[in-house]
């Protein structure tokens, strides 16, 4: 069962957002608040799967929250929601540690989807939003290569391997699945190349992979 939390300030978007979860039955929405600090302090308490986070919100917003829950929870993923598309906000989240970014006129399945990829580790981000942010990198793909192909170059062969599954949106099973190791080694191996690349989350090694040609 995967338990999510969910924070959004408007009770109608709450209720909507709580009936889409309940309609899958390998979720369980644990708990709900109307703000980031009650977020906080509820992620606290439950230790969720998923932290879903609008992101406006009264006193501490989304963003501040998903900052604070990465930092008490290491292991609970944190998945944006709002109708918000600028790329300050997608940037900013990513660069928080968020493992996805959803639209609220999205697509419902797209909802699910994601709660289950964070979930099981891996990143996720709407169509819309990894449109945005390929274009985003595009407009200065030539500069940013070089810096990635540097950074992906201290990685072993082994570790570029299983960055370019990681940048596929495998989760850690499925990559282990698919290179025949147990899930434990491909964990171990995702730690480093996080470290290694100087990133935060798989989102950030999944950006720097795409920038350096990888795929």
């Amino acid at each position: 069962m995967i338990r999510v939390l969910l924070a959004d300030d408007e009770a109608m978007i709450r209720a909507g957002v709580a009936a889409i979860l309940a309609s899958d039955k390998e979720i369980e929405v644990v708990a709900e608040a109307a703000d980031g600090r009650e977020a906080v302090e509820l992620a606290r308490a439950n230790r969720p799967d998923v932290a879903l986070l609008d992101i406006r919100m009264p006193g501490l917003d989304g963003l501040a929250a998903a900052e604070e829950i990465r930092k008490l929870l290491p292991d609970t993923g944190v998945l944006m929601l709002t109708t918000f598309g600028e790329d300050e906000y997608i940037e900013r989240a990513l660069g928080l540690g968020a493992s996805g970014f959803l639209l609220k006129a999205g697509d419902p399945r797209e909802l699910l989807a994601g709660v289950h990829a964070v979930a099981d580790g891996a990143a996720f981000l709407s169509p819309k939003v990894a449109h945005r942010v390929i274009t985003r990198l595009s407009g200065s793909r030539f500069t940013r290569a070089a810096t990635a192909r540097e950074r992906v170059n201290v990685l072993t062969n082994r570790e570029r391997e299983v960055l370019v599954l990681l940048a596929e949106g495998l989760s850690n099973a499925d990559i282990a699945a698919r290179m025949f190791v147990v899930e434990g080694t491909v964990k171990a191996h995702v730690s480093t190349i996080l470290t290694r690349l100087d990133v935060r989350n798989r989102v950030q090694a999944a950006i720097t992979a795409f920038e350096a040609g990888l795929v």
